[in-house]
């Protein structure tokens, strides 16, 4: 890949380091940096496969936490960042510990919901899934009430709660998926077609639980849930891991679910109800929730264990103001092996995420291999992201910098496989002065900076930043353009699609020989680029001013 196109000399981005050194807290206008700054290491698709093939290998049986496949995993990171002379991060260690509990539903159970005097079954995996959080070897739900809570969403700065005027203690809430303003389409509407935080998962059964509910039902529908039911069927069976909870997950729902659309439409027929009226009715403002006239019913038992996972943490230490530190994160993990699945049943995980992790081994390659920033970089590789960003959540709460001290973030969940691009996707463009780096480093590649064309999908909210990004912690979350530079965008379009089909969350997603990994090397040097102009001047980029994150990282920069 032909080198990167360097906006200016390397004495004139020396002497832009050195007149940073009196910069405030306001960013300037970023300027790019010179090859001689970042010394001699090239990435290449070559090293890039070298790790994506050793990852996402057999051998490491899909890289679940608490595996022969976590420690074959954490022991290659390592050894990676010791062999390109990081320090470690963590005193003495390259590792964090990260406490988790493993939570396996066993068997096959049933949902059973009593209508007068017929009884409707829904089959495990086929109809549903279902499992718990509490740590607890057998769960009981006994003829528990059924309500429809619409979308299941409690936001008083929005006017909108799916709670008001009902009780929901002791009973099990059935909600939708997304957020009002996906299905309305409506941009006064929640954020329109993109979908907020309110519309995730881990949102909606978590208010469940604040509500009281003993049970908590998803409907699933694949469109504006982002993923087919395969994806629920391997995500939420198997192992469950969540973080050690003092009150053992008793505060919680005993069972969460996700049921399949025919599923819920046997659901409510049996109550004797319209779905699709109610679905519509629950985009209305000031809907209420409605009792359904029926009861659900399940038991099952669950094997409970505990895990010491661990994050692996690198730094490249700065000369400067070591203290202060951007951090370049992406995950290990993925799914595991399910011997239920046919063929050998291993998530081999190699786009998601051995192609993240392989860059982020890369990126330290490149940093180590040249002097020394002003400020410290650290490379994080987190646990446990498939499980709902446990690692990235325990670092977030656990920082081994202080956060306040902590410059900015790029995640990496899923590079680039089918070649060079003109554009550079962004999720979550406009959210913070992060954006003006990244588009300077992109100007010099001859590319621009383009938003998620699908934030319907939530991806924001669906990778390792997010958790960062809540406390306070610009980060940025670039992924592989959209636009391919011979083959244009339906190419990007037929690939991406044909991946969230068949390989996404699947054993099928293995390392092709067909793969072009020339433009994740180009997207890697753009990311090289964008932090190295801040571990070198003194720039605090912040969230934009209607960022629901601004005012914390403004408190948390003024103490």
């Amino acid at each position: 890949m032909k080198t990167l196109v360097i906006a200016i000399a390397a004495v004139s981005a020396l002497a832009a380091c050195s007149e940073n050194e009196g910069q405030s807290e306001t960013s300037s206008a970023p300027s790019t940096v010179s090859d001689t700054m970042a010394g001699s290491y090239q990435i290449t698709p070559e090293s890039l496969t070298a790790h994506i093939k050793t990852l996402s290998s057999d051998a490491f049986g899909g890289r679940a936490p608490g595996t022969k496949g976590e420690d074959l995993t954490v022991a290659y990171i390592t050894k990676a960042f010791k062999d390109a002379g990081l320090s470690p991060a963590n005193g003495d260690s390259y590792t964090q510990d990260v406490p988790l509990v493993s939570i396996e539903t066993m068997g096959a159970p049933e949902i059973l919901i009593s209508a007068d005097d017929n009884t409707v079954k829904f089959a495990y995996r086929q109809d549903m899934v279902v499992w718990t959080r509490r740590e607890q070897k057998e769960t009981s739900l006994k003829d528990s009430e059924l309500v429809f809570v619409g979308y299941g969403i409690n936001a008083p700065e929005r006017g909108w709660n799916d709670y008001d005027g009902v009780d929901v203690k002791g009973k099990t809430v059935v909600m939708l998926i997304n957020d009002p303003g996906y299905a309305t389409q409506d941009p006064a509407l929640f954020n329109g077609n993109a979908m907020t935080y309110y519309g995730r998962w881990d949102y909606k059964f978590d208010e469940a639980a604040r509500q009281g509910a003993a049970g908590a039902i998803m409907i699933h529908d694949t469109l504006p849930a982002a993923y087919p039911w395969a994806t629920v069927d391997s995500s939420w069976t198997g192992p469950q891991f969540d973080m050690v909870r003092t009150n053992k997950g008793h505060d919680l729902s005993k069972i969460e679910a996700w049921i399949t659309t025919s599923a819920a439409d046997r659901l409510f027929d049996a109550a004797g109800l319209d779905r699709a009226a109610l679905s519509k009715a629950a985009q209305t403002p000031g809907f209420k929730a409605v009792a359904m006239g029926i009861k659900a019913s399940s038991a099952f038992k669950s094997t409970v264990h505990h895990v010491t996972s661990r994050n692996v943490a690198g730094m490249v230490k700065g000369t400067g103001a070591p203290d202060e530190v951007f951090i370049y994160m992406a995950h290990w993990d993925h799914i595991g092996t399910d011997p239920s699945q046919e063929g050998d049943g291993i998530y081999n995980g190699a786009l998601d995420n051995a192609t993240g992790t392989a860059g982020l081994i890369e990126l330290a390659r490149k940093y180590a291999d040249g002097p020394p920033p002003r400020r410290s970089v650290l490379f994080l590789a987190v646990t446990a992201e498939e499980q709902g960003l446990l690692g990235s959540a325990y670092y977030a709460a656990n920082p081994l910098v202080p956060l306040a001290q902590t410059v900015g973030g790029l995640n990496m969940d899923g590079l680039n496989y089918y070649g060079p691009t003109s554009d550079v996707t962004v999720t979550g463009l406009g959210n913070s002065d992060l954006d003006k780096y990244l588009g300077a480093a992109a100007e010099a590649q001859g590319r621009v900076l383009m938003a998620d064309s699908q934030p319907e999908k939530g991806y924001f909210f669906r990778s390792d930043h997010f958790e960062l990004s809540k406390l306070g912690v610009p980060t940025i979350y670039p992924n592989a353009g959209s636009i391919h530079r011979e083959f244009g965008r339906e190419y990007v379009d037929t690939k991406r699609a044909d991946y969230l089909a068949n390989r996404y969350h699947k054993p099928a997603d293995e390392y092709g020989e067909d793969w072009d990994l020339t433009g994740a090397v180009e997207d890697l040097n753009l990311y090289f680029e964008a932090g190295h102009m801040l571990v070198t001047n003194k720039d605090w980029p912040n969230w934009s001013q209607d960022s629901a994150f601004r005012a914390l990282r403004d408190k948390q920069r003024a103490k």
